[in-house]
């Protein structure tokens, strides 16, 4: 046994604040015939570190979703610095991923702990197609009424049962869950673009693609104002509107329920 092994067990996890363009994976779990974003993850690491765990991951996104701050963590051999990590993973991962930062945590700790997720949904409102939002928004070609959505959009804070705002695949028993901030505004890039915001401390399967969904469907006049507190107390998806495309979701940014340390590159106060 060498001093790399006799370390290993008192080594740090390493946090890794992960980007990608979701758009020719298969979602982010791995899988064993698809190209995912864990797999090409887990590749990278035990190239430079072959005894390293597999990633943990705060999120499992679909095939398509696309995230700007996605933390997963990892348990090393190897006591490399997390600049170290940040350079050589770049540098072995394709161009769709990148690690943005790494830092370290408590050893074998779960990104899933987290406080709360923050997600946002873009929304094309456009009759022509826009080859630079081409798989990163969903266009629509109706007019959309965001007074109506923003006001839909507020009845969703707070604590609720979401059971009708989940994919079928989802069969969890207890569905309430917390949503502290739903916004509906104007992207800052583009003027023919929406912008969905949703904040919240756990979410269900799809929960945020059918809250978009059904906050376009209000917005082009096709659900009343009323389905959100109707699908409440129904607990019925058929109250709802459709299930939004993948191509204009982003996982924004995960806060870890742990205190992180040793970032880098170091985040600005």
């Amino acid at each position: 046994m060498n001093a790399a092994d006799d370390a290993a067990p008192t080594l740090p996890s390493i946090v890794l604040d992960v980007a990608y363009d979701g758009r020719g994976f298969s979602g982010f779990t791995r899988q064993a015939n698809g190209r995912t974003i864990a797999g090409c993850l887990d590749e990278a690491i035990q190239s430079i570190d072959q005894h390293a765990s597999l990633v943990r991951a705060a999120s499992r996104t679909d095939a398509g979703v696309h995230a700007k701050q996605h933390p997963v963590a990892f348990d090393p051999t190897r006591d490399l610095s997390t600049r170290s990590w940040t350079l050589a993973l770049n540098e072995r991962l394709p161009d769709q991923i990148s690690v943005r930062r790494a830092r370290r945590a408590p050893r074998h700790f779960d990104p899933r702990h987290s406080l709360w997720k923050r997600y946002r949904y873009v929304v094309l409102a456009a009759h022509s197609r826009d080859p630079l939002w081409h798989g990163r928004a969903w266009r629509v070609h109706e007019r959309l009424n965001q007074i109506a959505m923003q006001d839909a959009a507020l009845q969703l804070v707070g604590e609720h049962d979401f059971a009708a705002f989940r994919g079928a695949r989802d069969e969890r028993k207890f569905t309430v869950r917390r949503l502290v901030r739903v916004e509906v505004r104007k992207g800052c890039s583009d003027a023919d673009t929406l912008e969905i915001e949703v904040t919240g401390t756990a979410f269900l399967y799809k929960m945020v693609r059918i809250i978009a969904g059904t906050l376009v469907d209000i917005g082009r006049g096709r659900l009343g104002a009323d389905a959100i507190p109707r699908a409440f107390v129904s607990l019925d998806r058929t109250d709802l509107g459709m299930t939004a495309p993948a191509d204009g979701l982003y996982l924004e940014h995960v806060e870890l329920a742990v205190d992180t340390f040793d970032d880098w590159p170091e985040r600005a106060n």
